[in-house]
C-alpha cells in the first residue's frame, strides 16, 4: 500500500493491548482489517506482576500482525498511573501516525481485594490507572482532535470498557464506576467537536485468566450458554466506530450474552 493510501486511513489508539489474548489486541486487529491505522498501548511492568506474566516482544509481534493486515502500527509503552503519561502517549501517536480519530480505553488495573482487605495504596493505584488515567487520555485526545481533525473529517469516537464487578474486587469496580461518569460527561462536553463517547460492559470474557471451574460457573450464568470472547467486544467497538454507530452516544452498552439475566 502506498503512502498516500495509508495517509487516508483514520487512526485509532487502543489501550490495554499488552497480551495477544486481550480484548485490546482483538480490537486492534479488527480495526486494522476495517481500514484503520492502529496505535496500541502496553505496560509490561503491570503484566510482570500478574499471574500470566509479561511476554518478551509481545507488542512487536502484535505490531507485525497489524502491518500484515495493511495497517500502520505503533506500539506505545505507557504507565497510566503517572499523570503526565496520557498526554505524552497521545502526542507520540499523533506524531507517529497522525491525528487520532478514535480512542479505545481497554486498559485496566485489577487486583482482587474486598471492602475489608483493600489497602489505601491499592485503592489509589486502581483509581490512578482506571479512572484518572482514562480521564487524562480523553482530555488529551479531545484537545488534539480539536486542533488537528478538520470539521468535515467525520465523527470522533471514544469507547471505554467498564465493569459492574464490585464485591471482592472493590477498588477495580469502584474505579470503573467513576469511569462511567467521566465517559458520559464526555458525551455531553465533547459533542460540539463531533465526538461520541460510549461504554461497553462486556461481561466475563475468557482471555486466559479463568480457572476451568470459574469458566464453567460463569458459562452457566450466561443465557447464550458460552463465555464471551475478545472478538465479541471487538465487533461492537467496530460498530460504534463506524458511520452506522454515529447516533449512539452517552450509553453504557451491555454486550455479555445475557449474563446474569433474571430467571
Amino acid at each position: 500500500m502506498d503512502n498516500d493510501a495509508r495517509s487516508a486511513r483514520p487512526v485509532v489508539f487502543v489501550t490495554g493491548a499488552s497480551r495477544p489474548e486481550s480484548i485490546g489486541a482483538a480490537i486492534a486487529r479488527n480495526q486494522a482489517t476495517l481500514g484503520w491505522d492502529v496505535a496500541f498501548a502496553f505496560w509490561d511492568d503491570y503484566d510482570a506482576g500478574m499471574p500470566w506474566g509479561a511476554r518478551e516482544r509481545a507488542h512487536e509481534v502484535l505490531a507485525d500482525e497489524l502491518r500484515a493486515l495493511g495497517a500502520r502500527a505503533l506500539p506505545v509503552a505507557v504507565d497510566l498511573s503517572h499523570p503526565e503519561s496520557p498526554a505524552r502517549a497521545v502526542e507520540r501517536v499523533r506524531a507517529g501516525l497522525g491525528p487520532i480519530q478514535a480512542l479505545i480505553a481497554s486498559h485496566a488495573h485489577s487486583v482482587d481485594s474486598g471492602l475489608l482487605d483493600t489497602s489505601v495504596e491499592a485503592f489509589d493505584q486502581h483509581f490512578a490507572v482506571n479512572t484518572r488515567g482514562t480521564w487524562l487520555l480523553i482530555k488529551a485526545f479531545a484537545e488534539q482532535f480539536a486542533a488537528h481533525i478538520p470539521a468535515d473529517a467525520g465523527l470522533g469516537r471514544i469507547v471505554a470498557l467498564t465493569s459492574d464487578h464490585t464485591a471482592h474486587n472493590l477498588p477495580y469496580g469502584a474505579s470503573k464506576g467513576a469511569l462511567d461518569r467521566i465517559v458520559q460527561a464526555a458525551a455531553v462536553e465533547l459533542a460540539h467537536l463531533g465526538i461520541t463517547a460510549n461504554l461497553i460492559n462486556p461481561g466475563p470474557i475468557d482471555t486466559g485468566w479463568m480457572t476451568p471451574e470459574l469458566a464453567e460457573q460463569l458459562t452457566s450464568e450466561t443465557a447464550l450458554g458460552r463465555l464471551g470472547t475478545p472478538a465479541d467486544t471487538a465487533d461492537l467497538v467496530a460498530f460504534l466506530l463506524s458511520p452506522a454507530g454515529g447516533w449512539i452516544t452517552g450509553q453504557l452498552l451491555h454486550s455479555n450474552g445475557g449474563f446474569h439475566l433474571p430467571v
